[in-house]
């Protein structure tokens, strides 16, 4: 029988992208289903030595040789916001095939190319002016003086990526409906970002081995860090955790954007014993973060359309977790993590989340363990490649999709399992925070994936009613708070 045999045109480490941490963690999965050739870009030596050792790995120059001399069976490139994808987005204009967009928003990245690729920004300029008019051609002038905002986000400089596409694969239905209305007709699949799911560390060991106070409320934030991430309505939740008397503190993991004043933004809060940006760290460091973190914060608004794997890593590693409720971030099913709307109840929403979470452990260990169950069952590498591989063989016409091995090309790191325990009570009937108990509490159909029986889901909410209880009366949650009720009630509810 043929064996199918892919190109696969992506980052890999070292190249500075999310992407190259993704792909390196499919390419085991997808491979089950053919023969790989990865393409990198020119001149970049891959730091996995396992790449080299299950596959060919080729600078993306000979991409064009090897489709004429070898052909394949597919051909996908891999496409993002960052100058890490100028040499796939070159190839990809002159060889079609299967784009996988991670990010709807390209606007900086076309940009950037325009700048150093074609080396004439004024590309950029004419393009934004024959695609979106005046406004775009206005937006453009501020851009290429660095005059960014979030204006650029309505932007999205995608429209030749989409159109060079022969199908697209998407991790959102955002994303995918996006696309459909951009060009109808194209052959478009969603599947899963797989992630795989990190390992349970112990909190008080990952503290100790940071040199973190053991007993401190931390809220941490993972990435890199701009204006986009919302710290400032964070770090005000912060100031008035900490006007309560907690020992409340923040870190942010990650390299901070050079047009972002986040010194300047901590000092003049007044919050500089308070808060810690680590700048890049190691992968270990990154998982004892994670679990040292009593809260992680992952906002973002606007958002340029991506599935964030790290906000998956946070999810899977059973933290409870706040997001903007906005783009992908807004499919996150009920109980996974706590969304909050990007409007005026922003900074209200994040106390008052932070407050619930910290006060009543037994909500934020329901809220992790759902988050990990959620994980383990929909965003897995071999699902992530089931999904690919299904696509691929549609579009390209494989006979038939079977696994040609019964095991991952490697192994990857990490454990599976999920938990999390409750309290015991009940709440009064008719407490606005009924239905937000419900879908945190953990139950064995909540970790198989499959949705709780109604009736067990009910019994399921017991163990959480008398925290919650408590919870609703130390926010200031009641039936006559009609107001602030009515924004965080509701999100609270959903928890997702």
């Amino acid at each position: 029988m043929h064996t199918p045999r892919i190109a696969f045109c992506s980052p890999v480490n070292p190249a500075p992208s999310g992407i190259s941490d993704y792909s390196e963690e499919l390419l085991p999965f997808l491979g089950q289903y053919g023969e790989i050739t990865l393409f990198v870009e020119d001149g970049l030596r891959p730091s996995n030595p396992r790449l080299a050792e299950h596959m060919e790995v080729l600078p993306l120059r000979r991409l064009p040789r090897e489709l004429r001399r070898n052909g394949f069976d597919a051909l996908v490139y891999h496409m993002g916001n960052s100058p890490a994808h100028a040499g796939i987005w070159a190839a990809a204009q002159r060889m079609p095939g299967v784009v996988v967009l991670h990010d709807f928003v390209l606007h900086h990245f076309m940009l950037w190319y325009a700048a150093n690729a074609e080396r004439d920004v004024q590309r950029y300029v004419h393009r934004m002016r024959e695609r979106y008019g005046e406004a775009g051609e206005h937006m453009a002038q501020l851009m290429i003086r660095s005059r960014f905002s979030d204006a650029a986000f309505d932007f999205a400089c995608n429209e030749e990526v989409v159109g060079a596409a022969r199908g697209l694969i998407a991790h959102s239905r955002y994303v995918a409906e996006r696309v459909a209305a951009l060009r109808p007709g194209l052959p478009v699949a969603v599947a899963p970002m797989g992630v795989p799911l990190p390992p349970l560390i112990d909190r008080a060991a990952a503290r100790a081995r940071l040199g973190l106070p053991p007993e401190a409320a931390i809220l941490a934030s993972f990435g890199h860090i701009n204006a986009w991430k919302r710290v400032e309505p964070a770090l005000r939740a912060l100031r008035a955790l900490r006007e309560e008397g907690r020992d409340a503190r923040y870190v942010l993991v990650g390299s901070v954007s050079p047009n972002y004043d986040l010194a300047g933004l901590i000092n003049r809060m007044g919050l500089g014993d308070a808060v810690t940006v680590t700048g890049y760290v190691s992968r270990a460091a990154f998982e004892d973060y994670v679990a040292a973190a009593d809260i992680c914060v992952n906002l973002r608004h606007p958002t340029g359309g991506e599935t964030s794997a790290s906000l998956l890593r946070l999810l899977g590693a059973g933290r409870p977790t706040l997001v903007s409720a906005t783009g992908s971030f807004a499919e996150l099913p009920a109980g996974v993590a706590a969304q909050v709307d990007p409007d005026e109840a922003e900074g209200e929403l994040i106390l008052r989340y932070c407050r619930l979470l910290l006060d009543q452990p037994a909500v934020a260990a329901a809220l992790g363990a759902r988050a990990r169950a959620f994980v383990a069952a929909e965003h897995t590498p071999a699902g992530a490649a089931r999904a690919y591989a299904r696509f691929l063989a549609r579009l390209y016409g494989w006979p038939v999709v079977r696994r040609l091995r019964d095991e991952p090309l490697w192994e990857l790191e990490g454990e599976g399992g999920a938990g999390g325990q409750g309290d015991k009570g009940t709440l009064r009937p008719n407490h606005p925070l009924n239905s937000a108990v419900a879908p945190l509490a953990p139950s064995a159909s909540a970790a198989s994936g499959s949705p709780p029986h109604p009736a067990s889901a009910a019994s399921d909410s017991a163990p959480l009613a008398t925290a919650a209880a408590r919870a609703a009366a130390e926010i200031g949650l009641n039936e006559g708070d009609a107001g602030t009720l009515a924004a965080v009630a509701r999100r609270i509810a959903e928890i997702g």
